[in-house]
């Protein structure tokens, strides 16, 4: 059986250094979404989209691994692009107006019809709350400067400044909804130990 390790193939995306701002380039790869908006920490519609999201990456994970493709390979972190309608009221003190899409990549052989089929699956199984709001769409960064913020969400400020710093200091501007990659399970880790991708992507 062929076992395919996307972290590791994909490393420059999902694992930049945390000493330093890279440039990447991040084509266009396909994922499973969820739209909402609100506070994450206190919005139950967010965890309800991270349910449904995981639900359904594993169901596609293990009917690819049974199915004729026989192909096994590794669930990818979760995802979340974050914006609000005023950017200019975009705060991390008060998080209410915040929208968001939660999204997870998934393997180029993943097509729309296995996307429904596992759908049905989950729905028979499990059937999480937020099943029906799941999208399957292509989306890409494009160029975009990113860093790895080592702690807790709440510390973010500094390393987000630094990214932002780069892109202008490269004669660039900021472009598209700030985008974060995460890469610990925060249920177990400790928040100091947290590791976030922070990618903002530039024009």
């Amino acid at each position: 059986m062929q076992k395919i390790d996307f972290k590791k193939s994909l490393k420059h995306l999902y694992l930049p250094p945390t000493n330093k701002v890279v440039q990447v380039e991040v084509p266009p790869m396909k994922y499973v979404m969820v739209d909402g908006a609100g506070d994450p920490n206190t919005e139950k519609s967010y965890q309800e989209a991270i349910e449904a999201l995981f639900t359904l990456s594993y169901t596609l994970k293990f009917m690819i691994k049974k199915g004729p493709l026989a192909m096994d390979y590794g669930v990818m972190p979760l995802e979340g692009l974050w914006w609000a309608d005023d950017m200019a009221a975009f705060s991390v003190e008060d998080k209410s107006n915040w929208q968001w899409t939660l999204m997870i990549m998934q393997p180029d052989f993943i097509t729309p019809e296995m996307i429904a089929t596992a759908i049905t699956e989950v729905r028979k199984m499990k059937n999480p709350a937020a099943l029906d709001l799941v999208r399957f769409e292509t989306f890409a960064d494009g160029v975009a400067a990113q860093i790895l913020h080592i702690g807790p969400f709440t510390e973010e400020g500094p390393t987000i400044a630094r990214v932002h710093q780069f892109i202008a200091d490269s004669g660039h501007q900021l472009d598209g909804k700030h985008h974060e990659i995460y890469l610990s399970d925060i249920r177990k880790a400790d928040p100091k130990k947290w590791k976030t991708v922070i990618r903002q992507p530039m024009r």
